[in-house]
């Protein structure tokens, strides 16, 4: 199972919603102010109809009838008008905060180092982008507002309750102990239960998405009722914590219906024997008994909302957790000097003074660990030349591909430096980083849009002429210009399907158009057939000339064209050296090479 993304704890939840609220203080304070008015202006049916009903116990006639009436009826549009404006403009209000919340969260997706990404797995991102940021967009269009809206009308209520006849607020007070009791109740335990609920989740889209990716596999390996079994676990698991979150509800909403229900009839009882004693008039009764009536309302709303703003709390601290999932800095850099203790010093592997080019990629004395205290590079020194092409060869799990990615910057190393121009790769901001280093792996991705659009993403004003070089550098013209519209042909999800190797072009293209001065290739063009792929790379060579070209492959014929090959074996590098020298040397790579050739000598 991958490792989830953090969470952002309710300190920082907290300040971020207080950060939302103050870059909108005139929106804020103008729904605030129209539902406050609308609040006052349903107050005064209540009082209209207590002085109606004490008017008619002394005997008013049916001119003061009709003029409270129509007092009644006036107040009642004027609220619904305000009303109206009210819920427009905290409609307006919901919509800011929620593009601000789903921008943030884009930019922070997008500044997560690849490393995180890959570690966390898509069911964990697919599921905070979609199932988080739809909860969170109720919580922000709905439920804050309509929070706001029953506190200013609870308050406001409260206030003309007081104004009635203080004694007859007495009788409201008998719910504040249940509601108390039964919301801290709540909310102890309904943050934890819906992040709970959330992570269920994650791991259903995570398990989903493995299964599809992954299905002519499972045909293959006939390993169906695996993942069956591992759906349905998901499921359960997912059952439970939702069974969990429902159980508080059942238990909290029963407790908040008797809450209400409680001060009426006790502003009724206790009201009407206050009358009885002659401390409060018949119409104060009257007012008193509507308004608590109606105090009902808000606190309903405030409750059964405080539930979706429990949803949307663990859906935002989520999102904000993802701001968090960045590694730490590595330590500083190592030394210069020296070789690691236990490794071989191949010639070329450094030199003193190489910081002072602006282009020059070093690695020193770097270790690397995906589980703690397991490295899988011990101590690896490796400075490419200028404009040199620098092969990456070794046995399948040797740690190549992990070297190339400490390289290109997208993991940190444990130990050591990868530098470029004397400063650390992990300190660098992430576009700056890719002018100086880009990595091209066998995955690829094409998005949805036109094939000009998807080479020119990485540059997006290059004109048609750069597009069209770029395609033509990797062999990739002659099939572009052919497609129905050119590169105007729509592709990516539904659009004009592209061959594996195809797309592998587009992806090498895109590397040619954004021109950085060093290269990592991990494997890139596996998936084309070899004699393609050797045209491609001789291709790549023209163009490429004078970068620096980190090639890690298990096709040695790239080793054949490097200036210099490494050797890696466990990760360390045993051999460094041109391809002549090091099968002359009849070492490991010799091995590697004639095992590739067939030769069994």
């Amino acid at each position: 199972m991958a490792a989830a993304l953090p969470v952002a704890d309710a300190r920082q939840v907290r300040r971020y919603a207080r950060t939302l609220v103050r870059r909108h203080p005139r929106a804020l304070a103008a729904a605030l102010g129209l539902h406050a008015l609308a609040a006052a202006a349903g107050l005064v049916a209540p009082r209209l109809l207590g002085d109606l009903v004490e008017g008619l116990s002394r005997g008013a006639g049916g001119t003061t009838v009709d003029r409270i009436a129509l007092l009644i009826a006036g107040f009642v549009v004027v609220q619904a008008v305000l009303m109206r404006f009210a819920h427009l403009a905290s409609a307006r209000l919901g919509e800011r905060v929620l593009a601000e919340l789903r921008e943030d969260f884009v930019d922070r997706i997008l500044a997560l180092p690849l490393a995180t990404v890959e570690r966390a797995g898509t069911g964990d991102l697919l599921t905070r982008t979609s199932r988080d940021v739809s909860a969170l967009s109720r919580t922000v269009r709905f439920a804050v507002p309509e929070t706001l809206i029953a506190i200013v009308t609870a308050c406001f209520i409260i206030g003309a309750l007081l104004l009635v006849g203080p004694l007859l607020a007495l009788p409201c007070v008998v719910a504040v102990p249940v509601l108390w009791a039964g919301t801290r109740w709540y909310l102890h335990r309904a943050p934890a239960g819906y992040l709970r609920e959330n992570a269920a989740y994650s791991d259903i889209t995570d398990g989903i998405s493995e299964t599809v990716e992954g299905s002519r596999t499972t045909e293959a390996l006939r390993q169906q009722a695996r993942r069956r079994a591992r759906t349905d676990a998901d499921i359960r698991r997912s059952y439970a914590a939702e069974r969990y979150t429902l159980r508080l509800r059942t238990v909290f909403f029963p407790i908040a219906e008797i809450g209400y229900v409680v001060p009426v009839v006790a502003t009724l009882l206790v009201g009407g024997w206050f009358y009885l004693r002659g401390w409060v008039t018949l119409g104060q009764v009257t007012a008193a008994t509507l308004y608590v009536q109606q105090l009902v309302d808000p606190v309903d709303r405030l409750l059964s909302w405080l539930d979706e703003l429990q949803v949307g709390g663990a859906s935002m601290a989520r999102l904000l957790g993802v701001a968090d999932a960045a590694p730490p800095a590595g330590p500083p850099a190592a030394s210069n000097s020296g070789s690691p203790a236990g490794s071989p010093t191949p010639s070329g592997a450094g030199s003193p003074g190489d910081g002072g080019d602006d282009r020059r990629l070093a690695a020193r004395d770097v270790r690397y660990a995906y589980r703690e205290g397991r490295d899988v590079l011990h101590g690896v020194t490796l400075v490419p030349e200028p404009g040199e092409k620098l092969a990456v060869v070794g046995p399948s799990g040797a740690g190549k591909s992990t070297l190339g990615r400490l390289l290109a910057g997208v993991h940190a190393p444990r130990t050591g430096a990868v530098t470029v121009a004397g400063r650390r790769l992990d300190e660098l901001p992430l576009g700056e980083l890719r002018r100086h280093v880009a990595l091209v792996t066998q995955e690829h991705h094409v998005f949805i849009g036109t094939l000009r659009e998807n080479v020119a993403m990485v540059r997006p004003g290059a004109d048609e002429a750069a597009v069209r070089s770029a395609l033509a550098a990797v062999d990739a013209w002659d099939w572009a210009e052919a497609l129905p519209d050119g590169l105007n042909t729509v592709v990516g999800a539904g659009g004009h399907p592209l061959s594996p190797a195809q797309a592998q072009q587009l992806a090498l293209a895109r590397l040619v158009l954004v021109d950085p001065h060093t290269l990592v290739l991990d494997e890139a063009t596996s998936l084309i057939d070899p004699r393609a792929a050797r045209r491609l790379e001789r291709s790549l060579a023209a163009v490429l000339h004078g970068r620096t070209v980190i090639a890690i492959a298990h096709r040695l014929f790239s080793a054949h064209d490097a200036d210099r090959v490494a050797v890696v074996e466990d990760g360390r590098i045993t051999e460094l050296g041109s391809h002549d020298d090091l099968v002359a040397a009849g070492g490991p790579y010799a091995a590697l090479w004639h095992s590739w050739h067939g030769d069994r000598r």
